[in-house]
């Protein structure tokens, strides 16, 4: 084959080449890898296929994790919603709900991200800003009104506070007369990309680490069908990362969570089972396919090789898909239509679980109901339009795919390795290693937009003068007041004998070692808010103070 091409390369392409010159400029990936010309068979491509891909369903799962994929059913349409008020979101829900979507996904406004109430003074001019604010289970069980828990799957995208909303969550379902048994869903619950690249932190590495893990013990218990943790790449390619280091470093965290877990006496083979991941649609059609089978393959064989994980359900990545809103652009919107159809392609083509599609003026504001409906449309009409869900893994066999796949793992799996040398994620963290790496690929990206080497249309090319925007959706600053007034009335009508408790119950166990989540869920029943629970857990812990990487 070596021989082959060489010889198509001197005979061949070289004498068109000097007739007609290739395009000027880099063939560069997204991540700025060079794109090789033409993608020809591994050498051993026969022999290595058992090994590098087998069938769907099976080791290593780079074809997919189940057997029949779009084919049995289709991925769940689960769009990210929440702003304002619990009951402004409720509606957004039912709205959803009613136009097809087949799964809730919960976006929380900054103070609940970060464990403070809508009274507190540092969340003035942020309450239901970029998601809805939920102070107390009062805001829970108005979020959900009219939703049977037991029949819709939830993914709540919270990390710091996870533990106080999942207690909500689970508190609002008994409420409905939902047992937890009973409940489906996700939390992100991953704390260490936020040491990363989002910033939502509130306590050190090691005792965030600690709630994570009885986040862990207690659903393995009680909430059997939750996914505990959705270990997340997507807001390190948002922060600027890229595809290798999306990969490399997201799969660095989940290996932290499962030791971590193995250490607190955890089973590998069932806390496998529930782990999810979840990873960004970048602009670049074909590396983001590899990126998702790279993924697969690579943490199959962390789990068989590395943890000794034997039931095959432990080995698989289940994966839930955005696009990527870092590629939507304020100038010309309608543009982003197009960006976010070619990215929900690329992640339905590599074979996610689960997709969100985001909105055109997503870079403008929050989405108003006419923009989350074209972005729905867009799955909708992949799902069932453009037959791309009739066959399993349709770009495999790929040349090109191929290539890429392996190029992928084989870098990401350099930045592990790296991981393992400094002593694992939260040493690595702790040291700046991924923060820097990041921090240089985003630099290099916007360095590309500037000197106009990497074409964003509209924005530093086929750019046009068009007028302000009008037609987006706008947080009422009356929504901040409405909040603060509901909560300072529960706390005057609650039973605060019951609450003084039920605070001090979480301080005892946040002292010691007992699972957090039981007192969790018996403050939460008491209506103690949201920030007087993580206050109570800050004064034992501590907060977390960033280090600055240069």
């Amino acid at each position: 084959m070596k021989d082959a091409f060489r010889k198509w390369v001197e005979e061949r392409l070289a004498k068109v080449l000097v007739k007609n010159p290739e395009r000027s400029g880099r063939f560069v990936s997204a991540s700025s890898s060079t794109v090789e010309r033409l993608a020809v068979p591994a050498e051993d491509a026969r022999e290595s296929y058992d090994a590098k891909l087998g069938f769907p369903g099976e080791y290593p799962f780079t074809r997919g994790v189940q057997p029949s994929m779009y084919r049995g059913r289709l991925w769940t349409m689960r769009q990210y919603a929440g702003f304002g008020t619990a009951g402004d979101t409720n509606r957004r829900y039912k709205y959803l709900l009613e136009a097809g979507q087949s799964g809730l996904s919960v976006a929380f406004d900054l103070p609940t991200q970060v464990g403070l109430d809508s009274d507190h003074e540092l969340s003035a001019g942020e309450v239901g800003k970029v998601g809805v604010s939920i102070d107390s289970l009062a805001d829970m069980e108005i979020l959900f009104d009219g939703i049977p828990l037991d029949k819709v799957s939830t993914s709540m995208t919270i990390n710091s506070s996870a533990s106080v909303l999942l207690a909500m969550y689970i508190a609002a379902a008994r409420k409905q007369g939902v047992a937890p048994s009973a409940l489906t869903g996700t939390i992100q619950n991953d704390i260490l990309k936020e040491y990363v690249a989002r910033g939502t932190y509130i306590f050190p590495p090691e005792p965030s680490m600690r709630i994570t893990t009885d986040i862990f013990a207690y659903c393995a218990r009680h909430v059997p069908q939750w996914n505990t943790i959705s270990i997340s790449g997507y807001h390190i390619r948002e922060a600027g990362s890229t595809a290798a280091q999306e990969v490399g470093f997201t799969l660095a965290d989940g290996i932290a969570y499962v030791e971590a877990a193995r250490k607190t006496g955890l089973d590998v083979d069932k806390v496998g089972q529930r782990l999810s991941f979840f990873f960004n649609a970048h602009n670049d059609l074909l590396e983001e396919v590899a990126k998702y089978r790279a993924a697969r393959r690579l943490w199959a064989r962390i789990m068989k090789e590395r943890f000794g994980a034997k039931d095959p359900r432990a080995q698989m990545m289940r994966f839930h898909t955005q696009t990527a809103g870092c590629t939507l652009t304020a100038q010309q919107p309608d543009n982003n239509v197009v960006r976010v159809t070619l990215q929900a392609l690329a992640a339905v083509l590599g074979g996610t679980q689960s997709l969100h599609t985001n909105s055109r003026d997503e870079a403008l504001a929050l989405p108003t109901e006419a923009s989350v409906r074209i972005a729905l449309r867009t799955q909708q009409i992949l799902a069932h339009e453009t037959g791309v869900a009739n066959t399993i893994d349709p770009l495999a066999g790929s040349f090109f795919i191929e290539q890429l796949t392996d190029r992928i793992e084989e870098q990401a799996g350099a930045f592990i390795r790296k991981v393992d040398e400094l002593g694992g994620m939260v040493k690595a963290i702790e040291a700046g290693y991924p923060q820097k790496e990041i921090q240089d690929s985003a630099y290099r990206y916007q360095q590309e937009i500037e000197d106009g080497t990497r074409v964003i249309v509209g924005v530093n090319k086929f750019t046009i003068d068009e007028p302000p925007p009008s037609d987006i959706l706008r947080v009422d600053e009356e929504v901040e007041r409405h909040q603060v007034e509901q909560l300072r009335a529960l706390r005057t009508r609650r039973d605060g004998v019951r609450v003084d408790k039920a605070l001090a119950a979480v301080r005892k166990a946040a002292q010691g070692t007992d699972n957090l989540m039981p007192p969790s869920i018996e403050a939460v029943e008491a209506y103690a808010s949201l920030g007087e629970i993580c206050g109570v857990m800050r004064q034992v812990f501590g907060e977390h103070r960033e280090r600055v990487v240069v």
